[in-house]
């Protein structure tokens, strides 16, 4: 009984140290990009009339989930490389091997906080970041940017708001033909700009080419006047099919728990979803990445103090940092694209930190 309580003190001290490193070097760096990010804003804002400061602070804080998410593996790193190097330094390691403790047993309180720390990522956070970067693109369109296309897409088709003379247009299509990006079963609405209703049209398709998009077989309805039918009718726009596509198949804006619902519903309205799906396999391997980073802190950290060099820590972990950092989103372009698996893009930078992270450790201790 006594065993199993200091064994529950012992795990529960080295877990509060590595959390209370881990928050202490988040909020340290996000604070860091969060002025930065202000800055730049209030860079962009300066070219606009009556962009109020708080909004910019607003918007600053708004983004900072995302960033976070972004920031993470090197914080869980980071966090563990000093947790490690400190209680070295204390010869607090010393003191638990002596006492018959293995690695294994003083990494596991670490392992479960970045599991744990993973786990409330990819279930809590990402959803709420999600949320927050609607909200800053909402006010971005407002204060910081001219552009007012509104681009969404869900299980009744592809939807459409832009800028048409002076006023608003409002596209509907059923479904995408692909490749040769062709709407089926098209209704436009027109408004003016205070979105009083002008006219509507119908059409069996349309097409986006040079700068406009273009209905065939098109019928007209203006002020509930009778249909008139034309064999063609155009629009002026300034979207792109690349612009179109990117807008609604960024994951960022796409909550962890609606990714795969909303992957379906992108392929059957005929667009690519493998973008969507790499980026919610990567959400899912996630704590198996951040485990695999404890197993490389501790690879370049757990060394006596007389054979510790602080520079030489520090450059070894800029250096696995950036290495998981490229192989991971190297990896994940590539799988994006559909030149190599989405399992491949998606889990292979965690599988080979992990091995490679794990057989550092057993060959340089008895376990």
């Amino acid at each position: 009984m006594i065993k199993q309580f200091m064994a529950f003190t012992l795990n529960f001290y080295l877990m509060r140290v590595y959390i209370i490193n881990f928050l202490i070097l988040l909020f340290c760096l996000l604070g860091i990009v969060y002025l930065f990010d202000v800055v730049e804003l209030l860079r962009r804002a300066a070219k606009f009339d009556d962009v109020p400061l708080t909004s910019v602070l607003q918007m600053g804080l708004l983004k900072l989930p995302e960033v976070g998410q972004q920031v993470f593996p090197f914080v869980i790193l980071f966090s563990a490389m000093f947790t490690f190097w400190q209680l070295s330094r204390r010869y607090e390691l010393i003191v638990m091997r002596s006492s018959g403790l293995s690695v294994w047993q003083f990494m596991m309180p670490v392992i479960l906080s970045a599991i744990l720390i993973g786990i409330v990522q990819i279930a809590v956070i990402n959803p709420f970041s999600a949320y927050l970067i609607k909200r800053f693109e909402s006010l971005e369109s407002v204060y910081l940017n001219t552009q007012t296309n509104i681009i969404s897409i869900s299980k009744q088709g592809l939807w459409l708001r832009q800028e048409h003379d002076d006023g608003l247009a409002i596209l509907h299509a059923e479904e995408v033909k692909m490749p040769e990006w062709e709407l089926q079963n098209v209704i436009v609405l027109f408004f003016d700009e205070d979105f009083h209703f002008l006219r509507r049209v119908d059409s069996k398709s349309a097409v986006l080419e040079r700068g406009q998009w273009q209905f065939k077989n098109a019928f007209t309805n203006q002020n509930g006047e009778k249909q008139e039918q034309a064999d063609y009718i155009s629009m002026a726009t300034d979207l792109t099919i690349d612009e179109i596509e990117e807008s609604f198949s960024d994951p960022l804006t796409i909550s962890f728990w609606a990714l795969p619902s909303f992957a379906k519903t992108v392929e059957a309205a005929g667009f690519n979803a493998i973008p969507l799906k790499v980026h919610f396999q990567k959400l899912l391997s996630t704590p198996i990445l951040f485990l695999a980073i404890i197993f490389l802190a501790a690879s370049v950290s757990l060394r006596p103090p007389r054979e510790q060099g602080t520079f030489m820590l520090i450059v070894l972990g800029i250096a696995i940092g950036f290495g998981v950092f490229f192989l991971s989103n190297f990896l994940q372009a590539l799988g994006a694209s559909g030149q190599i698996p989405i399992f491949i893009a998606a889990w292979f930078p965690s599988i080979i930190a992990f091995i490679l992270g794990l057989s550092v450790i057993l060959s340089v201790e008895d376990g």
